[in-house]
């Protein structure tokens, strides 16, 4: 009975949450429950304080129906991005209105390895943590929990770990780091505040599918093209996807040397930092102490200077490969998945735009196998630069209504069975 009470309250706050504000007619068909349970359900979240009621509609013939929406201060979410030029923390209240945000930046001189220093980018999140409660007047008991988009791949408890999520993150020097228990450690937030962590694809891609150009697509795969590249994929869009190490696909045997070490990667043809470095090769001259973002934003301008320029032929042709090798990572993502959707964010992608994503689109077809190469349809990610933090709030989010939009609460602590003290009594004599 506990279980079923708990699914019936996420599927009235998941309907109310995305199709909302709705009347108590209109739950019943909508989540397949009884107009009974919807009125026991919606009494529960009302008292609460989870649902609150949003003005009223005309019925046909009866008294108008009240109208009921998700209470936008009944919880916070903090949405960390631990990014590739700066430590993103945002905070956020139930609808994902943005209340607070902070910024560290990262050492663009610096080598990855001391870049990404753990102890930095914990001390990062800590004061960001902080700085946005503070800014925005929210006690820290009122969080949901923190959500944190990573480079790199997450083992988490049920993978096998313990202690909490490991960051494996081969191409920023993260050999198996505890983030989870790290920043347990050094955040001053209570314990029952929940730290979920994941890879920054896979929060990217689920902030699409939620609330993005991914919405109402059956499947998806969302690509996040920045300093590296990465990918999510979806095939249930209330699901969060599964991350793919997309950038680590081998595009050209004995190829260039990736960061991960390797060679031959994607990664180290199309991510933002191999293609300026290419420019670098051909001639071309990034502006001198600038960050990726800006030298980026300078090639894109001297490859396409607009009316009456002189386009710079080094970054033209460095981007024309950039866009072939990107079009035949895309024909692999459509022959493997074959998803209905390819959306491409990142800072990276959203900075080269929709001219560069027909290069790449044109390739991809040409080289995808026909069927399902005509069944996709390619875009841009339609909520920006910030939709890794966005994402990554999502994560205790959807952790909350699974858990029909109660609190995290610690495991019971189980009796051992008899036989056990008595096995240790025995054993210590």
């Amino acid at each position: 009975m506990r279980d079923l009470r708990r699914e019936n309250r996420t599927a009235v706050l998941r309907r109310l949450y995305f199709d909302g504000p709705m009347s108590r007619f209109s739950l019943g068909p909508a989540t397949g429950l009884s107009s009974g349970s919807v009125s026991n359900v919606v009494a529960e979240l009302v008292a609460e304080g989870l649902v609150e009621e949003a003005g009223s509609v005309d019925s046909a013939g009866g008294r108008p129906r009240i109208l009921l929406r998700v209470a936008p201060a009944s919880g916070r979410m903090i949405g960390v991005d631990v990014g590739e030029t700066r430590v993103r923390v945002e905070l956020f209240d139930l609808t994902l209105t943005e209340l607070a945000r902070a910024e560290r930046p990262l050492d663009p001189a610096a080598e990855e390895g001391e870049r990404y220093d753990v102890g930095v980018v914990v001390g990062h999140i800590r004061e960001g943590v902080a700085e946005v409660l503070r800014t925005a007047g929210v006690p820290a008991e009122a969080l949901l929990g923190v959500g944190i988009g990573v480079p790199g791949i997450v083992e988490h408890p049920g993978d096998g770990g313990e202690g909490g999520a490991v960051v494996h993150g081969q191409t920023i020097g993260w050999d198996a780091v505890p983030l989870e228990r790290l920043l347990r450690e050094a955040v001053d937030l209570p314990a029952g505040v929940p730290f979920r962590i994941d890879n920054g694809a896979k929060t990217l891609g689920q902030a699409e599918m939620w609330f993005g150009a991914g919405r109402g697509a059956a499947s998806a795969v969302v690509v996040l093209f920045g300093s590296g590249v990465g990918a999510c994929v979806t095939s249930d869009p209330p699901s969060p996807g599964r991350a793919l190490e997309w950038g680590h696909l081998k595009v050209r045997v004995r190829g260039r040397r990736c960061r991960c070490g390797a060679q031959g990667c994607l990664e180290a043809y199309a991510g933002a930092s191999a293609l300026l470095e290419r420019w670098r090769e051909a001639g071309g001259e990034p502006p001198a102490g600038a960050d990726e973002e800006t030298a980026l934003a300078a090639m894109a301008a001297a490859a396409h200077p607009g009316e009456g320029g002189e386009p710079d032929p080094a970054a033209l042709a460095v981007l024309a490969e950039t866009a072939e090798y990107l079009g035949a990572g895309f024909a692999d993502l459509i022959n493997l998945f074959q998803p209905e959707r390819i959306l491409v964010g990142g800072w990276a992608g959203l900075l080269l735009g929709t001219r560069f994503l027909a290069a790449v689109e044109e390739h991809a077809r040409a080289y995808a196998l026909a069927y399902p190469a005509a069944r996709v349809t390619l875009g841009m990610s339609a909520l920006g630069p910030d939709a890794v933090t966005v994402g990554a709030a999502i994560l205790p989010l959807a952790d909350f209504f699974d858990r029909g939009g109660r609190r995290e609460e610690p495991d019971p602590v189980e009796e051992a069975p008899a036989w056990a003290e008595n096995v240790r009594e025995r054993t210590a004599r």
